[in-house]
């Protein structure tokens, strides 16, 4: 008896083992260099397995070797216990069929958006950004920016000269009677530490350009021009929506008549980390924003822009997609599970911005969460005894998911001491393992659908190398999502497509400057 178990132990873990050393052979070449010190995605859910197939067969063989047949029910209750819960966690998993489906929905939106007849009714609006320059390397000089986008609101200044790039920056904070009180005094009191951040570096008096990464719902309809469609963020200023943000900005300037600031441009963070990578990496075309929300922009032809009527010979510009609600016309529902719709349900924008209700930091732990509630109610974990914490809507945050991913296969350190915190001491190692399962597969979709919507955008554009610039936490933090993405998108593009995947730098910040930096050496030229 000893001896067949040990036989059935040693084919499953020599399979496992085979797995993991022929993905290693495969990221050998370029994948496993752009990796850096990513631990390979498959080889740790391989490693996973191996430890969760094998440990009940090496406890069953040291048991049976003990004659305990009693033990060996409970062995098999568990491996029972186990295969249920890989069949609910078979709803996160996507063939690829199905992920060339979304592909395909996702190009046909972004064609509608592009649309001048279609863009109305397109779910991915492809915004104009009217930005068709990007930085050559040839900028120079001094330049502001300002980054609003929640409670605290930052002001940068860059240095650009001919072998150095300084940035120097400093975070304010915008009080709650600002944010709910007037845009007269929310704009004043941006105006204000933006004159005192240019006294701090010596630049009060000169005559500098700025440029403004509003991250608020926009529409833009020039460079220097965007009316704000909604407040988000606690934010209820009065007189601001349905008008020019950055008219707004100068009228404050102007009221205290003491600055002498040209606002160049206004853009978001996913533009911005487009912008602040192309200017380290020139092939850089595709910009995606992969944190607490979701977001990309990328370079389209100006021929593709039928909402561009200008004539002006340039040929190309960028596009804010927006394509967090891509799947807002159903076309997602064939992928979205009972999770996904209870998360939209309970969401402050029901039936909104369902593919980042997918995908981003600000989701993916509670549709984690509410995957263990129903296993836990199944009687399939923690025998059955959840907590409250446990039940409690949000309370499983994303930054778990990460943590508990990045303990070493056949590890619970950062497990325990999650469940530990959600009241769930009890929990036994088989029980850690299956929450690691249940993470890992809500982070690996996750991962390809983002992979995806890269992919279609590096298909559309069809160049032949090109850089992504991605910001955000999840992408930040997260240690397999790396690899995961490389992976699949480089299955997912057309063949003669090379990528690389780069971690943006202050995008939000850095992109704005040099906005403006590109507006005045543009201007600069065409005043020459």
């Amino acid at each position: 008896m000893c001896v067949s178990v040990y036989i059935c132990y040693s084919l499953v873990t020599s399979l496992l083992v085979g797995v993991v050393s022929l993905k290693s052979s495969y990221d050998g070449g370029r994948l496993g260099e752009s990796s850096g010190h990513h631990v390979n995605a498959l080889e740790a859910s391989a490693c996973s397995a191996a430890w969760w197939a094998g440990r009940d067969v090496t406890r069953l063989g040291q048991q049976r070797a003990r004659g305990s047949v009693e033990v060996e029910g409970v062995v098999h209750m568990r491996r029972s216990r186990r295969l249920k819960i890989r069949e609910e966690c078979r709803v996160f998993h996507m063939s690829d069929t199905q992920i060339k489906e979304v592909m395909s929905r996702l190009h046909n939106e972004l064609v509608r958006g592009l649309g001048k007849n279609t863009h109305s009714k397109a779910s991915v609006k492809c915004w104009l950004t009217y930005i068709q320059d990007l930085p050559n390397g040839k900028e120079r000089g001094k330049f502001l920016a300002l980054d609003l986008g929640g409670t605290n609101f930052r002001v940068l200044i860059i240095n650009l000269g001919d072998n150095h790039f300084d940035m120097q920056s400093k975070i304010y904070a915008v009080p709650n009677h600002i944010m709910t009180g007037t845009g007269v005094a929310l704009f004043d009191h941006i105006a204000e530490c933006l004159a005192n951040f240019m006294k701090e570096h010596e630049v009060y008096d000169e005559r500098l350009a700025l440029g403004f990464t509003f991250s608020f719902p926009l529409k833009q309809t020039g460079l220097t021009k965007g009316i704000l469609q909604r407040w988000t963020k606690g934010f209820s200023c009065s007189g601001v929506v349905n008008e020019d943000v950055v008219q707004a900005l100068k009228d404050a300037i102007s009221r205290r008549g003491d600055l002498s600031v040209s606002v160049m441009g206004i853009l978001n963070d996913a533009t911005g980390t487009l912008m602040s990578c192309v200017h380290k990496n020139p092939n850089c075309r595709v910009g995606i924003i992969l944190g607490t929300g979701s977001n990309a922009c990328y370079v389209e032809k100006t021929e593709n822009c039928e909402l561009f009527e200008e004539n002006n010979g340039k040929l190309q510009m960028l596009i804010n997609t927006e394509w967090g609600a891509f799947g807002d016309d159903g076309s997602l529902d064939f992928i979205r599970t009972e999770f996904d719709r209870e998360v939209d349900t309970h969401s402050i924008n029901r039936g909104k911005q369902i593919f980042e209700k997918m995908i981003a930091g600000m989701y993916l732990g509670e549709i984690v969460r509410l995957a263990l509630e129903k296993l836990t109610r199944m009687d399939l974990l923690f025998d059955g005894r959840g907590s409250d914490l446990l039940f409690k809507r949000n309370s499983f945050y994303t930054k778990y998911v990460s943590e508990i991913e990045s303990d070493l296969p056949g590890e619970f350190t950062s497990c325990r001491d999650v469940l530990e915190e959600l009241g769930l001491a009890h929990a036994t190692e088989a029980d850690m393992a299956a929450v690691r399962y249940v993470c890992e597969c809500v982070s690996r979709r996750a991962a390809h659908l983002v992979s995806a919507g890269i992919a279609t955008l590096l298909n559309k554009m069809n160049d032949p190398v090109v850089t992504v610039g991605i910001d955000g936490s999840v992408y930040r933090f997260h240690p397999h999502f790396h690899t995961l993405m490389c992976e699949k998108i480089e299955y997912l593009v057309r063949p003669g497509i090379t990528f690389d995947l780069m971690l943006s730098e202050d995008g939000s910040g850095r992109g704005a400057a040099l906005v403006a930096a590109v507006a005045c050496h543009q201007s600069q030229q065409q005043g020459a």
